[in-house]
């Protein structure tokens, strides 16, 4: 991805977690040992555990099983290497570069519910992109939430980019409208939306998503060109949901999976695989501006089970 600086010592350190959590119990429980159900049945626990889901994990362990009662696979070692083998050819050849327009602006809509990390995404994506040379406005359409606000103008003056903001309550969409005029009038090359926390099961405020997105089509053509959804990886099974329901809403083209590095659960990028067809773009696996990471799926499945 042209945009963003790959840091694979970045990745492993984030995925610390996951990786002892799952692979590193997966080696204590296979290691030297001759497979059999009990020892296949204790697998498929462990998958689960590590939110791996379940349709992941009853492929995975069906494989298992059907290789152990042909004779094809009779030891633990094994078992790690055909599960290295198969989370690598989950992924189909997608493209996860980040959607820019053709002609500036490019707008780019970021939605989540609150607490996933989505201001701080925010934050980290317009510091690469000014970080390689493109000129960027934040438009803080959460309106709802005085403190929203707040934080975007402390990221938008630590990094050096414009802000557009309306008063307090004031009609999300009518923000986004301002925004992406100004970013059009200014000659700005990316325009990013923040969008109110909303919960997925709040049909009004998933209504108000839809309106931005509306007006932002209307004030430059093909917006918004990417939208991203913010899911906090912490969150297990919950994102899976929330990925279906904003899916529904704003046509999400990928996903932002944060808090990678605070959970030993980094497994749920396997279920969202399973449950979506919509990208993980990005990664976050640390708490400074250049903790987001383009997801590669190989290198991600190398940094879980490197030893």
């Amino acid at each position: 991805m042209g945009l963003f600086k790959s840091v694979i010592s970045r990745v492993k350190k984030g995925l610390e977690r996951t990786r002892e959590a799952l692979v590193g119990g997966l080696r204590s429980l296979l290691a030297g040992r001759r497979l059999d159900d009990a020892l296949i049945d204790d697998l498929e626990r462990r998958l689960l555990e590590a939110d791996v889901g379940p349709k992941a994990t009853a492929r995975l362990v069906a494989g298992v099983r059907e290789a152990y009662k042909a004779g094809r696979m009779e030891r633990g070692e094994e078992v790690l290497a055909y599960l290295k083998r198969e989370l690598k050819a989950m992924w189909p050849e997608q493209d996860r570069a980040l959607r820019l327009a053709p002609a500036a602006p490019s707008v780019i809509l970021v939605t989540g519910i609150n607490g996933v990390g989505k201001t701080t995404s925010i934050a980290k994506l317009a510091h690469i992109l000014k970080e390689e040379g493109r000129s960027v406005l934040v438009g803080a359409c959460d309106t709802f939430r005085a403190g929203a606000v707040r934080q975007l103008e402390v990221w938008a003056d630590r990094i050096g980019i414009g802000l557009v903001k309306g008063a307090a309550g004031a009609d999300p969409a009518a923000v986004a409208f301002d925004a992406v005029a100004a970013g059009k009038s200014r000659g700005v090359d990316v325009v990013i939306l923040d969008t109110a926390g909303r919960l997925h099961t709040q049909d009004t405020l998933m209504r108000q998503l839809e309106k931005i997105v509306r007006v932002a089509g209307k004030h430059v053509e093909g917006a918004p060109h990417e939208t991203l959804l913010v899911l906090d990886a912490t969150s297990g099974q919950n994102a899976l949901r929330q990925a279906e329901e904003f899916a529904r809403a704003a046509k999400v083209t990928g996903i932002v999976l944060a808090k990678l590095d605070g959970t030993a659960k980094g497994g749920v990028v396997v279920a969202i695989r399973d449950a979506t067809e919509i990208p993980v773009k990005f990664i976050g696996v640390g708490e400074t501006l250049d903790d987001l990471q383009p997801f590669d799926p190989d290198g991600f499945v190398e940094a879980m089970f490197e030893e």
